[in-house]
């Protein structure tokens, strides 16, 4: 059976109401309360989203979204009691495409899930033609939209669901400055997301895309603005 969301947190109540209240809102949602029962889950079911806590009574949920990342490419939403920085930093950089601190609104919760789940099945259901502008070479970077993968020095890596997302609208709107908050409305939604979570996309996706990560070419900072695509990759 598929779902549009799968729900793995320890706190029964928050989760069964979750759960309920996705439902009643036409957002169908399972859960689950621990790593080997989401496991369990994917062998019969599917989900679109997954709504991940970091704490799973003895399992880890840092743990766990790297093994449905070995496997599936679906949008991972962290949802936990910690807001330190350093945790928020491990979840995006594993795997986790959000990370939202409890105690959160359902309400602004849904909305989130509701915008991811828009472009993510949208994309599912993308145009299947190959055609040449599917591919677009940044250096020596090439990007396929189409697979969601760039390939440099023969190494074909595929992008996750939020990088996928940004880099798009990067290519859109390439060689102009792009203010972090339009960033933050265009992909996420909302302005009410921290600059870790972009910055940490930012990375990824020039260690996938740069010579050198550190010094990028193409993806650059604009300090106290945004940031730019610049295709000619210039100094």
């Amino acid at each position: 059976m598929h779902y549009s969301v799968l729900i793995i947190d320890d706190e029964i109540e928050l989760s069964e109401y979750t759960a309920k209240y996705f439902n009643m809102s036409g957002v169908s949602a399972q859960f689950v309360l621990d790593a080997n029962s989401a496991l369990e889950f994917f062998k019969e079911n599917t989900c679109s989203l997954v709504l991940l806590d970091i704490n799973l009574g003895e399992d880890s949920g840092f743990e766990l979204c790297q093994k449905i990342r070995q496997t599936m490419d679906i949008p991972i939403f962290f949802i936990s009691a910690r807001s330190a920085e350093d945790d928020m930093l491990l979840a995006l950089s594993i795997g986790g495409d959000d990370y939202i601190c409890k105690p959160y609104s359902l309400g602004v919760l849904l909305a989130k899930v509701k915008a991811e789940l828009k472009r993510y099945e949208a994309s599912q259901k993308a145009d299947e033609s190959t055609g040449d502008e599917n591919i677009v070479t940044l250096g020596d970077a090439v990007i396929n939209l189409k697979k969601a993968t760039i390939t440099k020095n023969g190494n074909e890596t595929p992008l996750k669901a939020m990088e996928y997302k940004i880099l798009v609208y990067l290519l859109r709107n390439s060689d102009r400055v792009i203010p972090k908050e339009e960033i933050f409305e265009k992909i996420w939604d909302t302005t009410f997301v921290g600059d870790v979570t972009l910055n940490v996309h930012i990375r990824h996706l020039r260690e996938k895309i740069e010579d050198d990560a550190g010094q990028p070419k193409f993806i650059k900072t604009v300090w106290g603005v945004g940031f730019m695509l610049d295709t000619k990759g210039t100094a």
